[in-house]
């Protein structure tokens, strides 16, 4: 996880992390306007851009997710303490997929994510499902501890609305931009140094693959059905969650500079 730091010395990081940023919140300013919980959460499209900029750009999609959603909150005129968990919901949003592409055993395609066959399309959906709900138990677990709005509210909301934009919206948008950021150079494997993709592998990359979709699912039922909003649980099972995604971040590998290997293409 240390290449989420070191990025920034490359300047073509930097540049995507801009490109994310300015991108994720162009898109989400206008529909400020269509409010689902008034100053917490609004419909967002723009919702896809996390996931499939995760994936071809890595890290930057992570830090492009959580400034962008931050510019977001400043002229959007949601800013607040909410918008602290924003900033690590929307980072995590934009770093899930760099670390499961390629990584869920059989339910992964072995493919690049061009969205040219029926297995990278149900990857990508177990992509889109794990980094939503990630996001949403992040959020909602941070809100429900101000004593905003409960966990029971704001999680399933979150995730409806993140997985619903990106597994609608994903693929095509894969189809159409991975062959030409792939011709551009720019694939997060073609600009970050080999000793940040090759240093922190981990033995078995399945389990951390498997470890971000189980736990974040689970942190997301209990946290809405079994615990009660505001409780020492809620507390408790959200810390647990979130350290658990800080290991499984840490100890993952990325995946899709091993399938560009198999497949000759890199």
């Amino acid at each position: 996880m240390r290449e989420i730091f070191t990025m920034w010395r490359d300047t073509r990081m930097i540049m995507l992390v801009a490109v994310v940023a300015a991108v994720y919140a162009a898109v989400l300013l206008p529909f400020k306007l269509f409010t689902i919980i008034p100053g917490i959460t609004s419909v967002r499209p723009a919702n896809v851009f996390p996931v499939i900029f995760s994936i071809m750009f890595g890290p930057a999609a992570a830090w492009g997710a959580a400034i962008g959603n931050l510019i977001g909150d400043i002229f959007g005129g949601t800013l607040g303490p909410g918008s602290i968990f924003g900033f690590l919901g929307n980072f995590f949003f934009g770093f899930v997929g760099y670390k499961l592409w390629g990584n869920l055993g059989p339910l992964s395609s072995g493919d690049e994510p061009d969205m040219r066959s029926g297995m990278q399309i149900v990857e990508y959906l177990a992509i889109a499902v794990a980094s939503s709900a990630v996001c949403a138990a992040i959020i909602a677990w941070g809100v429900d501890l101000l004593g905003l709005v409960p966990f029971t509210v704001l999680g399933p909301t979150i995730m409806i609305n993140n997985t619903l934009a990106a597994a609608v919206l994903g693929p095509p948008l894969l189809y159409l931009t991975y062959p030409r950021i792939k011709e551009m150079g720019l694939l997060y494997p073609e600009v970050m140094e080999s000793g940040d993709l090759s240093a922190f592998g981990f033995a078995q990359p399945t389990v951390a693959g498997f470890g971000f979709l189980v736990v974040s699912l689970v942190w997301l039922a209990l946290g809405t059905y079994a615990l009660p909003p505001g409780s020492t649980g809620q507390m408790v099972l959200g810390a647990v969650g979130f350290v658990l995604m800080v290991v499984f971040g840490v100890i993952g590998s990325q995946g899709l500079p091993a399938v560009m290997d198999r497949t000759g293409i890199h």
